[in-house]
C-alpha cells in the first residue's frame, strides 16, 4: 500500500508565497512521475506541475514563472514552491504519484493521490 501525505497549505495574501510538500510512504520500489493538481470550487481538477523521475518538469501556463516543482528522491517527497500567489490560485491542491511496488513474480504500478490541502489567497 502506498500513501501520499501533503502539507503546507494555508491562507496567504496576494503576492505571498507558500511551499507544499508531499511525502510518499509504503513499500515503494521507485516513484515515476509526480505532480501537483488543483481543484477550485465549481471547477474541474487541473494539472499544475509535473516532474519526472529524472527531474524534467512541465507547468500549466497559468503558473509558469511563479511556481516551481522539485523532488527529493531519497525522501520520496515532491515539493511545490508557489510565489507571487494570486486569488485565482485558491483551490484544493492534490499530490499525485505513479508508484511501483513489488509483488510476487513482478511489479505493480499504482496511481496514487493525496488527500488534498487547501490553499487560499486573499486579495
Amino acid at each position: 500500500q502506498v500513501q501520499l501525505v501533503e502539507s503546507g497549505g494555508g491562507l496567504v495574501q496576494a503576492g505571498g508565497s507558500l511551499r507544499l510538500s508531499c511525502a510518499a510512504s509504503g513499500s515503494i520500489l521507485r516513484l515515476n512521475d509526480m505532480g501537483w493538481y488543483r481543484q477550485a470550487p465549481g471547477k474541474q481538477r487541473e494539472v499544475v506541475a509535473v516532474i519526472t523521475s529524472g527531474g524534467s518538469t512541465n507547468y500549466a501556463d497559468s503558473v509558469k514563472g511563479r511556481f516551481t516543482i522539485s523532488r527529493d528522491n531519497a525522501k520520496n517527497t515532491v515539493y511545490l514552491q508557489m510565489n507571487s500567489l494570486k486569488p485565482e490560485d485558491t483551490a484544493v491542491y492534490y499530490c499525485n504519484a505513479e508508484a511501483v511496488t513489488a509483488q510476487f513474480l513482478g511489479v505493480r504500478v499504482h496511481d496514487v493521490w493525496g488527500q488534498g490541502t487547501q490553499v487560499t489567497v486573499s486579495s
